[in-house]
């Protein structure tokens, strides 16, 4: 038998009828989700999460997910069901916004859609433990870090906790925040924090709750979604997966990378696992029927797509406009002309023209540079076709990263090839875009060994690398101080110089002087 229940949002959202288990509900609530926000509180492009553009279907901004939430909890009340709205991490970094107010923003609009709980994404780190402490200590809701150790870094100690309960539509809910332990590789949290396993920090605090009685258990995650569909299959005790940081989209929809929700089997009990995709696209919804044990008994999920037809939080929407008035100037100096918008979504697997772009423009704006690689994740949006801004250069790459160069030997530029190719073609956001090279590899090769053949641009022509041979790089400045695991740019660089240019006015410079015609895919990364 199957229960009915009304249709989420109304005639904008349907969602599946109400799943049952064995165990007998007794109380009845709304999960409300979101991750991977990156400070995109204006509309975004739903394919590349780019400016919005008129021409081009939009999803989003902070007006129009606070009134999608608001609509979400209102019609909860109306069904009779208690409502927790959380966030799964990583609110910063991505827009104009974000260089503006190091998160100030982001934390204005978290506090008027009525955020109750969020886990720390490696992205609320990137400006180091004092400017995290600022929003820390300015939220009104619980900060959940169950595997950080905050106890030798002051600013943080005490600010933080790793679970956190409530009691919502009579059930008592639980939620503990985990941190992918690779942030000190992806991000600038300093040397004081300690990152420790996910799995054995839930563990514990699991313990903790179950102590006190019955509850039903939610983890926060900012680890991937591959990881939480381990974390499911491996922890006893978890109920519900809110997840983030791969940006995977979990939803009825054409372009999802999965169902709403993603049913595991874990242990001693069938774990839901959820996800937003990313930039305020979407909204998650999980309707649960819980029983006096805590079990879940029944279930509905929904993964909206923010579009036009939800109203904006009027509230919100004069929050946004004040807050972009300093960035106006800025953000619409034009700065060249593109044959046709490039993408991001493929800048993980493989070649992609906006990574050729902005290898090439480090490339041009190193001097002596024979080799340039940059990381496809840090490559946060596409650009579109047509008049580009200096605005979408910075949604491109909003990190304020420089040109760093280095000489390194061709042994070690091939392993750091093997490195960005360590975890294959998908979300790894270390794959490596490259400028004067080419290299082929193969995906099913163990990782260390994928490396087919590197040949280097000399003159007019390829040639072989030489292992032995001492090359001039570029690279961005994060990489070249170890970031996204790239250790070897740290520890074998020559004669490193890490305050180049910034990268984004290399990409705008070369984008000004006609060169982003030439950024098409040539095969410089083959796979085979």
């Amino acid at each position: 038998m199957m229960l009915s229940r009304r249709l989420l949002l109304g005639a904008v959202l349907s969602a599946p009828a109400l799943r049952l288990s064995l165990a007998q509900p007794a109380h009845r609530l709304r999960l409300v989700h979101v991750n991977d926000f990156h400070s995109r509180h204006e509309p975004v492009v739903r394919a590349t999460g780019a400016a919005c553009r008129a021409d081009e279907p939009c999803l989003g901004g902070s007006a129009r997910l606070a009134g999608a939430i608001g609509m979400a909890k209102a019609q909860a009340a109306t069904a009779g069901r208690g409502v927790v709205a959380v966030d799964a991490g990583d609110e910063f970094m991505g827009s104009l916004f974000y260089t503006q107010y190091r998160g100030a923003a982001e934390l204005a609009v978290m506090k008027a859609w009525g955020c109750e709980a969020m886990t720390l994404g490696n992205h609320e780190f990137d400006n180091g433990p004092e400017n995290l402490a600022t929003f820390i200590k300015d939220a009104n809701f619980p900060i959940l870090a169950a595997n950080i150790d905050t106890r030798a870094e002051p600013l943080l100690d005490g600010w933080t906790q790793p679970w956190w309960e409530t009691r919502r539509g009579g059930a008592r809910i639980a939620f503990i925040g985990v941190t992918t332990p690779e942030t000190p590789l992806l991000s600038s949290p300093g040397h004081r924090l300690r990152f420790t396993d996910p799995a054995e920090a839930a563990t514990r605090a699991i313990a903790e709750i179950r102590a006190t009685g019955p509850a039903t258990i939610v983890l926060l995650s900012h680890l991937g979604y591959g990881v939480d569909r381990r974390m499911a299959a491996e922890v006893a005790g978890l109920d519900i997966i809110v997840g983030g940081h791969t940006h995977t989209l979990l939803a009825n929809e054409p372009d999802a990378d999965g169902p709403v929700p993603v049913l595991v089997d874990g242990p001693d009990r069938q774990v839901r696992i959820v996800q937003t995709g990313a930039y305020g696209r979407f909204l998650g919804m999980l309707d649960l029927d819980v029983a006096a044990d805590g079990r879940i008994a029944a279930f509905g999920g929904a993964c909206a797509p923010i579009g036009a037809a939800f109203p904006e939080d009027a509230r919100v929407a004069a929050m946004v406009t004040e807050l972009a008035r300093p960035l106006a100037e800025t953000r619409r100096r034009p700065v060249g002309m593109l044959p046709a918008a490039m993408g991001n979504a493929d800048c993980r697997r493989g070649e992609c023209a906006l990574g050729n772009l902005v290898a090439e423009a480090m490339l041009a704006r190193a001097t002596g540079a024979e080799i340039a690689i940059t990381n496809g994740g840090g490559l946060r949006a596409g650009l579109p076709g047509g008049q580009v801004t200096y605005g979408d250069v910075l949604t491109t790459l909003p990190f304020g990263n420089t040109v760093a160069t280095m000489g390194l030997r061709g042994a070690d530029l091939v392993a750091a090839l093997e490195h960005g190719l360590s975890q294959g073609a998908g979300t790894a956001g270390r794959f490596p875009q490259v400028a004067g090279i080419r290299f082929v590899w193969d995906p099913a090769a163990p990782a260390g060994s994928r490396v087919r053949s590197v040949d280097v641009a000399q003159g007019g022509a390829f040639m072989p690398l030489d292992p032995g041979r001492v090359y001039r790089v570029a690279t961005n400045d994060f990489m070249r101080r170890g970031g996204d695991g790239y250790v070897m740019f740290r520890d074998r660089a020559l004669d490193p110089y890490d305050g180049g240019v910034l990268i984004e006015e290399a990409v705008a410079e070369v984008i000004a002087a006609g060169g982003g015609a030439a950024a098409r895919p040539d095969g410089r990364i083959t796979a085979r």
